[in-house]
């Protein structure tokens, strides 16, 4: 019997280079899932006059600004002479080049597709450019079921396959003493909530939830631990109207280390995740597998990739998200029960199975090309 020779699949590695997003986590996780397999080779490539290649990446000689405004409005220039010997493109990152080629491209949530007037300009050009490549027939690969549901109408396609994301890396061994900026949170009751702080996340309910709880638990504090974005002057505002007393026990961590995240995530009471759309949500799992109980509310993947290891809020409500996060530090709420069912929900992620997934994808783009 003849052996199937390797699909070659040019694929974006952009995320890689840069800060650290979920996005390359998934990336990260994805590519060196796809290149333990015999049947797949990849050739990675970026869009970026900034970034150093790492050996064996190739750098598509067009600036990355140039690119997000160009392919928005034409698909030119085409991208295939420059992709080597391609039998698929893999665009990791909600875009990818024109091509001539049977194209895939990762989307992980629609919320700037649903909600373009909050968008940034870039992020706006990179929904026109992804429009574009699927009326050109491109494939969509969602990471979740919810958000293939809602890719299918705002992308007016069926050409959507859900794979699941693989689990987060292990999230750093601990200090071997509380990180200096951390001391105030030492031997404190406290939540953490973790990402950047961009409308999706709706960062402000959970500090108007703090200021609803905090009165009636004048010990608890509040870490937000992410990047700056574009909600952040809302929670600059948010912060500012709790009680003096109440604002101190709130602190802005920025962005954080994977030893200062898992130290966060090992003794906090709670991991609040009040998003208002979730594509896959790897906070989530990594909570889990930390120990640490999961309040978030009940929008778009949350409950498909938190199973039974998550109290889940609907969405909009400072106050409902309060009272459970309330419960749960108390323990109203079982805290054991949490945890033993997030335990038992990460066994059901696996980059193997995400990598099988997505090679199946990857010839059923091919066939139908």
């Amino acid at each position: 019997m003849m052996n199937t020779p390797a699909l070659e699949v040019a694929i974006d590695t952009g995320p890689l280079y840069g800060h650290r997003t979920g996005v390359a986590v998934a990336v990260d996780g994805l590519v060196t899932a796809l290149r333990a397999r015999d049947d797949v080779h990849l050739s990675p490539y970026l869009v970026s006059f900034r970034s150093d290649p790492d050996p064996g990446h190739r750098k598509l000689p067009l600036p990355g600004i140039v690119a997000s405004h160009l392919w928005s409005r034409v698909d030119r220039p085409r991208a295939d002479r420059w992709l080597g010997p391609a039998d698929v493109v893999h665009g990791t990152n909600y875009v990818a080049p024109p091509s001539a080629r049977p194209t895939v491209i990762s989307v992980y949530d629609c919320w700037f597709l649903a909600h373009p007037d909050a968008a940034s300009p870039l992020v706006r050009r990179a929904g026109r450019t992804l429009r574009r490549r699927v009326a050109d027939g491109a494939w969509i690969h969602t990471s979740s079921a919810a958000t293939a549901e809602q890719a299918r109408t705002l992308l007016d396609t069926d050409r959507v396959v859900s794979v699941h994301l693989g689990p987060p890396p292990h999230s750093g061994a601990l200090p071997a003493s509380t990180p200096s900026a951390l001391e105030p949170l030492h031997g404190s009751t406290f939540i953490v909530a973790i990402g950047t702080e961009e409308r999706r996340k709706d960062l402000p309910t959970l500090v108007a939830a703090f200021g609803e709880l905090a009165h009636d638990q004048p010990m608890l504090r509040l870490a937000l631990a992410g990047a700056r974005g574009d909600q952040s002057h809302e929670i600059d505002l948010a912060v500012e109207v709790l009680d003096p007393a109440v604002r101190a026990r709130v602190h802005r961590l920025g962005p954080v280390d994977a030893t200062t995240k898992a130290w966060l995530l090992r003794h906090a009471s709670v991991l609040a995740y009040p998003s208002l759309d979730e594509g896959f949500g790897f906070p989530i799992l990594e909570a889990q597998a930390a120990g640490t109980p999961v309040v978030a509310t009940d929008v778009g993947s949350v409950s498909e990739v938190a199973g039974a290891g998550a109290a889940l809020v609907a969405g909009g409500s400072s106050t409902r998200f309060a009272e459970q996060l309330g419960a749960v530090v108390d323990g109203t709420v079982s805290r054991l029960s949490l945890i033993s069912a997030g335990h038992e929900n990460l066994a059901r992620f696996s980059w193997a199975a995400t990598a099988d997934g997505l090679a199946a994808l990857y010839r059923r783009a091919m066939e139908e090309r």
